[in-house]
This record gives C-alpha cells, sequence and structure tokens, in this order.
C-alpha cells in the first residue's frame, strides 16, 4: 500500500493548492530566483554611469584566479549544485505517479531525433540571435555579453561544454516543459502558459540587459510552440546545448581576432 496518495487521488482544490506550492517552491530555488537577481543586477547597471554597452555581463569567469585546480573544484561544483532542481523535478513527478523526466520527453528513446531536430533549431535560432545582440548592443540596449572569461588551461574547453549542458538542461526541464506541465495541469490557458514561459526565460537573463530579455523571451515562444508540437524537451535540451557550446567555445577563440565581436 502506498504511503501517500498521488495527486490524481487529491480533491481538485488540495491538487491545486500543491500544485501551485510545488512550482513556487522549483522556481524559487532555481530560475525564479535567478530572474530576481537578474532584475537586481540590471538595475545596478541602469544606475551606473556610463551606457550598457560600456558595461561587460560575463557568463563564465574564474572562482579562483591564478589557482587552477582549486577554480577547477569550484566550477565543477558550481555545475554540479546548479542541476539539483532537476533531480528535484525528477522526484516530485515520480512521486506523483509519473515516470520521472521521462514524462517531459527527456530521455534517450530517440537520441537521433532529437539530435536531428535540436541542430535544426539551433543552425536557425544562432545566426539570428547573435545578428539581435549585435544590433541591441550597438544600439545600447545591452551590456557586452562576455561568454567566457576563463584562464588559458587544460580544463577550459572540458568546462565550457559542460557548463553549456548545465544551462540546457536547468532551463529546459524547468522553465518549459516542467513548468507547461504544471500551468497546464493548474488549467492556465495556453496563451498565458506561453507568456509565462517566455516572459519568465527572458526575466533571468535581463541581466544581460533589454536586447538579452526580448531575444530570450522570443527564444523561449518559439521552443515551447515546438515542445507543444513534438511533445519531447530532448530536442530543445540539444539545441540549447549547442547554442552555448558554440557561444562560449567561439568567444574563447575568436575574442580580439575579429573586429566584429564585441569585448570589453
Amino acid at each position: 500500500m502506498r504511503a501517500e496518495p498521488v495527486l490524481e487521488e487529491l480533491g481538485e482544490d488540495r491538487r491545486r493548492a500543491l500544485l501551485r506550492t510545488e512550482t513556487l517552491l522549483v522556481l524559487a530555488l532555481s530560475l525564479g530566483a535567478s530572474a530576481l537577481s537578474a532584475l537586481i543586477s540590471f538595475i545596478g547597471s541602469l544606475t551606473k554611469p556610463g551606457g550598457l554597452k560600456d558595461q561587460a555581463a560575463t557568463l563564465n569567469g574564474s572562482y579562483a584566479p591564478g589557482r587552477p585546480w582549486l577554480d577547477l573544484a569550484w566550477q565543477l561544483f558550481g555545475i554540479a549544485s546548479a542541476l539539483v532542481p532537476v533531480l528535484l523535478v525528477a522526484h516530485l513527478l515520480t512521486r506523483e505517479g509519473a515516470p520521472g523526466l521521462r514524462v517531459l520527453g527527456f530521455d534517450r528513446s530517440r537520441p537521433w531525433t532529437d539530435l536531428g531536430r535540436g541542430t535544426l533549431v539551433a543552425a536557425g535560432i544562432g545566426s539570428a540571435g547573435l545578428a539581435f545582440y549585435l544590433v541591441a548592443r550597438a544600439s545600447g540596449f545591452n551590456l557586452t555579453v562576455v561568454p567566457e572569461a576563463l584562464p588559458d588551461v587544460w580544463w577550459k574547453f572540458p568546462v565550457l561544454i559542460l557548463s553549456a549542458v548545465q544551462n540546457s538542461v536547468v532551463e529546459e526541464v524547468i522553465v518549459l516543459a516542467y513548468l507547461l506541465r504544471r500551468l497546464d495541469g493548474l488549467g492556465w490557458s495556453p496563451p498565458a502558459v506561453l507568456l509565462a514561459s517566455s516572459l519568465l526565460r527572458g526575466s533571468y537573463h535581463l541581466y544581460q540587459g533589454i536586447g538579452g530579455f526580448v531575444g530570450n523571451a522570443v527564444m523561449g515562444a518559439v521552443f515551447v510552440l515546438l515542445y507543444r508540437r513534438w511533445g519531447r524537451v530532448g530536442p530543445l535540451v540539444v539545441a540549447h546545448a549547442l547554442l552555448d557550446v558554440v557561444a562560449f567555445g567561439g568567444y574563447a577563440l575568436l575574442a580580439g581576432k575579429v573586429d566584429w565581436l564585441p569585448t570589453p
């Protein structure tokens, strides 16, 4: 006999209350907190002397300059701890009677389909996103984004790849698949769900400036529509990971060597 009932066995009011509380707690422990932090950072940038494009937003920096092994330990700790909310989501889905993250389409059942779709999405969004960033920065609506500022050590590119994968898993599992499942369960309309997911995605990129907010909100809307169509978050995790790998690695290889790529 089960010690606790699954959500479907509870009364409707009790079920909705539990879903709302659970969703708020998951977001408070993950990207909801990041959104508030990004807002505070953006206010700080706006009130700082000088334009936004004269300020920098570093995505992957050193935690212990001059101490590479300690720095590596901190990098790996940060990546691993950021994934804990995803494990929490898997646990909560299992407790409600769902097969963990598989119910969101995050599994290895269709690896080649996920890879193919994700690659196509990344190719389409990547070029448009870069162009939008360059225009937004030149117009003064965005900070100079520094995708990486790690020391030139042997673990630099492996850590950047791990960071890209971590970002993609956390964002797409929580802000896309999990949030849509929960808001659908609470009876939100599809347009309202799309708006909520997209605005949340844009909000935790606000530390990059208005361009970061708008660009990521638009990408979020596209991802919601694709997730609705495919019923799997796997391709979107792949797409996001590829976008970040190219952004991080490309900046590391090209910064200071080409004129079109802004640097601090």
